[in-house]
């Protein structure tokens, strides 16, 4: 026999044993079931329990109370062996069974056991057997318990399923009955399917029939918390419909295991089969079915709307309970295999959604959208958003919500890590399944209010990575073909959740990889390109000797001089002096020939754009000097933060193209690919570039500090520098303002940063407090710039902002707007911390004002038609 037939044998010997209802039938479907496993050839003889005693059919007799039959009993286990003693065998039996066996015969006592007793005993006599056939036997026995139990039940006349609320007819026609019997075996032999709904589908067909309803299966969920349709009528839905267990006394047939009729149901239960099943109840009869194994109820058997009575009877309560009887074995089965199909079938799903995930590495972004993608698709959710965890600011971040981008005015959205459902999960590592949002007190009910938008229901699970440590959450909402997520969403949720902290891994490390190559070219470029120093050229810078500063102008420590007035030579030698004045080369013991060659390369370091060069960094230093200098700084910061602030000036706009951070997004600039992620793309390589200088041989001016220092130094350079953008400044102004009304308090670390953030940015602005000549003459530089960046964007075929374009820019407002948000009121604030810089104050006012002037001339003259920069040239 193919190894095809024989599995096709076994099937249906299955599916015969499951229609066995007396001895003779059991002993015809095992013998059938054993013929398809065992050599050839085979002859079996069944014993029942009855009183207490083991009897065989066929031929009539008791089982001995001892012998080898009952030692085999005894152990509880199947006996292979040469064959049996005569006397212990009826004469019928001997030719089969008696030893001594004709050669390459055999005979199996297989002892039938339930809960420790044993309830039946087959002895079979086959040919030789060998060891892979055990694990069979080992199955087929199972089926054949469950068949022995049956029939065992049939002959007590008891039923296999509860009927503790039962009410059978007293007296039950025989002739009825065996007619009842024959239709219900007639309705076993039919049930070969593997598929549950078509299995359903016959018995609720059946049923139908038999009892003139409408009929439906209602399965009970894994986690017994709702009710599962799948066929109802005797039509299979295209989608299962779900009903609550928690309202009603739906739950308590469930709970209690018993019958209930329409006078035990509440309204609530009435309109939820209504609105669900799409049938108006008129009389319904519901009966339980028990899972005999674990004695829970499998599923509720419901009939509906009786044809031409008020109420259903006894009888069909009876055929109900009959057609379960012997369609148990067959129902159970076909639901268990569904549920492994089930398994399987999301198994394979995961296995995509790794192949899915594990494609998108490249992009995080990306990888996010797919992630709330396939966990939608899994879970059959409304919508999801996917949070990874930013350990460093206690923070979680979302830049992705429901497969699209946060929204076109923000990059992220950001929430602290410790609060609503998100951070209750990221903060304990455990998944929460709510099945009512508006009854859980961590949900956040105003965001529906403000949207639209209606939470029902809400599965939050943690995402983690190897190390077993939250990296992210996932937030699942509203379940869309059930009243809430299960307990089935749940594994697969944290099954789901390993790919996505791996894949999420894997695309970060692939992204350090990449900004790191970029990091690399890009240094290479720029050491090759413009930023080597030799060894004379740091011999005579030196000997030019340190000038104090007096002797470089006499107004040099005053807010009033120009620093754009001295000439570039001797701005290197300036900056040596300015190092020496304040003291950093003494307490710092920086070696002289380090900080010569360190301002060399800083000064090569930088481009030569029509402002952000390195005379705009020298001027920015310079005004950082002056500040130290005049409202003795020393009193309200260390001089370590004092020293890190200077170096920041000097390096904060380091290799700074001409464009600005949204030029390198629109362009898709190499700068763009290393620091696009979370903002301030140039500030991020601007101190990047520092850090390459300072790590460049013979240029680290903090060699010679403690290890302590040398890392404090680099932070506080990382916060100055990243200051310098005007979108870190006016998320932080609040705090500036707050900081000046209540005033300075040297003891609390937020002050001194926000002190550090407050001079970098006023020092960044400097050239906005210099005379009339020197400000307007900055506003050339800086337009000039700008509408360089304008062109380029043209040439891209984008269309630039108004400040960038030189055909609609108008400069004198474009100041004014500039002056009054940005420039007069971060003076402001430093007026009102150090009342020594009210003349700072007052120059930027005072420039102010003429540009208001220039502005309603030129309106009252007509605005200039192409150029914008042509009325500056004619004007001064």
């Amino acid at each position: 026999m193919s190894k095809l037939s024989r599995m096709t044998s076994v099937q249906d010997s299955l599916l015969l044993l499951a229609s066995v209802t007396d001895c003779s039938s059991l002993r015809d479907a095992a013998q059938a079931a054993l013929s398809a496993l065992l050599p050839a050839p085979v002859t079996v003889y069944s014993y029942l329990l009855e009183d207490g005693h083991l009897t065989c059919e066929e031929p009539q007799h008791e089982l001995r109370s001892d012998g080898k039959i009952q030692e085999a009993v005894a152990q509880q286990k199947r006996v292979v062996c040469s064959g049996i003693p005569p006397a212990e065998l009826h004469e019928e039996q001997r030719p089969d069974l008696a030893q001594p066996l004709q050669a390459h015969q055999k005979v199996i006592i297989a002892p039938i056991m339930d809960q420790g007793d044993a309830i039946a005993v087959l002895l079979i006599s086959c040919g030789e057997t060998c060891g892979e056939t055990d694990k069979d036997l080992d199955l087929l026995e199972k089926h054949i318990t469950v068949a022995c139990k049956r029939v065992l039940s049939l002959k007590a006349k008891g039923p296999l399923i509860n009927t503790s609320q039962n009410h059978l007819p007293a007296e039950q026609d025989n002739t009825a009955n065996r007619d009842l019997d024959q239709r219900a075996l007639q309705l076993c032999g039919s049930l070969y399917d593997l598929n549950a709904a078509a299995v359903q589908q016959k018995i609720i067909q059946y049923l139908e029939k038999e009892t003139k309803s409408v009929c439906c299966f209602l399965l009970v969920s894994e986690d017994s918390q709702q009710l599962l349709c799948q066929v109802i009528g005797g039509k299979v839905l295209q989608e299962e419909i779900s009903l609550s267990l928690f309202t009603g006394n739906l739950g308590k047939a469930v709970k209690e295991n018993r019958s209930l009729t329409q006078q035990d149901l509440t309204t609530g239960d009435l309109q939820q089969l209504s609105s669900k099943l799409a049938l108006a109840v008129e009389t319904m009869l519901c009966v339980p079915v028990e899972d005999r194994d674990t004695g829970k109820v499998l599923a509720l058997l419901c009939a509906f709307n009786k044809e031409g009575a008020s109420r259903d009877t006894e009888a069909d309560e009876y055929v109900i309970q009959h057609c379960v009887q012997h369609t148990y074995p067959v129902l159970s089965c076909t639901l268990a295999l569904q549920r492994e199909r089930k398994l399987q079938t999301q198994c394979q799903a995961l296995l995509q959604v790794a192949t899915n995930l594990f494609s998108h590495l490249d992009d995080v972004n990306t990888l996010l959208k797919k992630i709330i993608a396939e966990a939608r698709n899994l879970s059959n959710a409304e919508s999801c958003s996917v949070f990874l965890l930013d350990k460093a600011n206690e923070e979680l971040v979302a830049t992705v919500f429901n497969g699209g981008m946060v929204g076109d005015d923000k990059t992220e959205l950001r929430i602290p890590a410790d609060q609503g459902i998100a951070g209750h999960v990221a903060t304990t590592g455990e998944i929460l399944n709510i099945k009512d949002a508006y009854s859980h007190p961590l949900f956040y009910c105003a965001m529906d209010e403000k949207t639209g938008f209606h939470t029902r229901n809400i599965l939050c699970f943690p995402i983690k990575d190897v190390n077993g440590d939250t990296v992210g959450v996932a937030q699942l909402v509203n379940k869309i073909n059930g009243p809430w997520f299960n307990r089935f969403d749940e594994d697969l949720a944290m099954a789901f959740s390993v790919y996505c902290g791996i894949s999420l891994a894997h695309s970060l490390l692939y992204q350090k990889v990449i900004e790191a190559q970029y990091r690399s070219s890009l240094s290479n470029e720029m050491l090759s390109f413009h930023m080597k120093v030799s060894d004379e050229e740091v011999q005579r810078l030196l000997s030019r000797g340190i000038l104090p500063v007096q002797e470089i102008h006499p107004s040099f420590a005053q807010f009033s001089y120009i620093p754009r007035s001295l000439s570039d030579d001797n701005t290197a030698t300036t900056v040596i002096s300015m190092f020496e004045d304040m003291g950093f080369i003494n307490t710092y013991k920086i070696d002289k020939n380090t900080l010569a060659r360190f301002c060399l390369v800083v000064k090569r370091g930088y481009r030569d754009p029509p402002y952000h060069n390195w005379m705009h960094a020298f001027s920015v230093a310079h005004f950082c000097y002056l500040l130290c200098k005049n409202l003795d700084m020393g009193q309200y910061l260390e001089d370590i933060e004092i020293f890190a602030l200077f170096v920041s000036c000097l390096c904060h706009d380091l290799d700074h193209r001409g464009t600005n951070n949204s030029f390198q997004i629109i362009s898709k600039s190499v700068l763009a690919h290393l620091y696009s992620s979370d903002g301030s793309v140039l500030e991020k390589h601007h101190f990047f570039q520092a850090i390459s200088i300072l790590n460049s041989e013979g240029c680290n001016i903090f060699d010679n500090c403690s290890r302590t220092s040398y890392h404090r130094i680099l932070d506080l350079m990382y916060t100055i520098i990243l200051a310098t953008d005007l979108a870190h400044h006016l998320r932080i102004l609040d705090s500036l303002q707050k900081m000046a009304t209540e005033g300075y308090n040297p003891n609390k670390p937020q002050h001194h940063e926000l002190l550090l953030c407050l001079l970098m940015s006023a020092s960044d602005l400097s050239d906005q407090t210099k005379d009339w000549k020197t400000n307007h003459r900055v506003a050339e530089l800086i337009y000039k710039e700008f509408f360089s960046q304008g062109d380029r964007e043209k040439a891209m075929g984008n269309t630039p902002s108004d400040m960038m374009d030189r055909e609609k820019a108008y400069i004198p407002d474009l100041q004014i707007g500039f002056m009054e948000h940005i420039v007069l009121p971060i003076f402001q604030l430093l007026k009102d911390l150090f009342p020594g810089s009210a003349e700072l104050y007052g120059s930027a006012s005072s420039n102010h004002s003429r540009w208001i002037h220039i502005s309603q001339k030129y309106r009252a003259q007509g605005l200039p038609s192409k150029d914008s920069l042509e009325f500056l040239e004619h004007e001064f």
